[in-house]
């Protein structure tokens, strides 16, 4: 298998001998990656669920995640960013980077900080308003004044696209909107913690047509300052909202390379049978 964005010199490689006065966060701005895996492997009570994973993520881009159901994109999405830590049975072996240093340097909350997730069902706090849900992980960090935390909330909702319909009733309950402002909630609430990567898994596939064209939009939007990694079932949705794509079969990184060049003449068959239907 070969891609353009895998045995890429290493972050680490990269930077010069003068960088090592560098902060952590000029070394992020200074590399092209901000996520990277070694031979991550994932397994459930001795059962192996993923193998020898080896991919690195671009910064400021959309990578989606694709294959049939049970291959292990879930899996592999949640081990970045510790989600297996706490499951019982689970093993996570292999290398997980953050912009060049490994995951397990960093303190768990510091982890939730740097990589959001937003899951397949929206999940807002019920019992909290709009503007509670989007400030909640900001007390996790510091206390900010009421002000400062005003401001967070309007920028978060304004990125999610959210602003518009909710400035006028921050203090309605979440459970007040509709599911696909719902999922946009969730996505402000995220932003609001000031991730530098996020997490997606099958964010739209319980959403009508117009509120995944909505969700899209963000995405779009929201790829100029993140990177973005999203599992998606629906290949029309991976084709024209990611820059990259990665195909994943048993447990197995099948192929990952630029969207245009995945969907048009992929390198491996497996890849070329799902993408037009044989299977999955």
């Amino acid at each position: 298998m070969t891609d353009e964005s895998i045995n890429i010199t290493s972050v680490e490689e990269v930077l010069t001998a003068n960088d090592a006065a560098l902060t952590e966060e000029e070394i992020y701005e200074k590399s092209k990656f901000s996520l990277e895996t070694e031979n991550l492997c994932v397994s459930f009570h001795g059962r192996e669920a993923i193998s020898d994973i080896n991919s690195k993520f671009r910064k400021h881009s959309i990578t989606a995640i694709i294959g049939p159901s049970g291959c292990g994109k879930s899996t592999f999405l949640r081990a970045l960013n510790f989600m297996h830590d706490l499951t019982p049975g689970a093993l996570v072996s292999g290398s997980i980077k953050i912009h060049g240093k490994d995951i397990s340097e960093y303190d768990m909350t510091d982890v939730r900080r740097r990589v959001g997730m937003v899951f397949q069902k929206p999940n807002p706090f019920p019992t909290m308003s709009i503007y509670e849900n989007v400030s909640a992980g900001l007390t996790l960090y510091k206390r900010h004044k009421r002000k400062e935390l005003d401001e967070i909330v309007e920028r978060a909702l304004v990125h999610a696209g959210l602003w518009e319909e909710t400035k006028d009733r921050l203090k309605v309950s979440a459970m007040a909107l509709s599911g696909g402002q719902q999922q946009r909630l969730c996505i402000a609430r995220t932003l609001a913690i000031n991730p530098e990567i996020i997490l997606f898994d099958e964010p739209t596939s319980a959403l009508d047509p117009i509120s995944t064209s909505r969700i899209e939009e963000t995405l779009h939007t929201l790829k100029k300052d993140y990177t973005i990694i999203i599992v998606t079932h629906n290949m029309q949705q991976a084709s024209r909202l990611s820059d990259y794509t990665s195909f994943f079969f048993l447990g197995k990184l099948i192929e990952h390379g630029k969207t245009r060049t995945i969907f048009t003449s992929p390198k491996n068959t497996l890849t070329e049978e799902y993408i037009i239907g044989k299977f999955g």
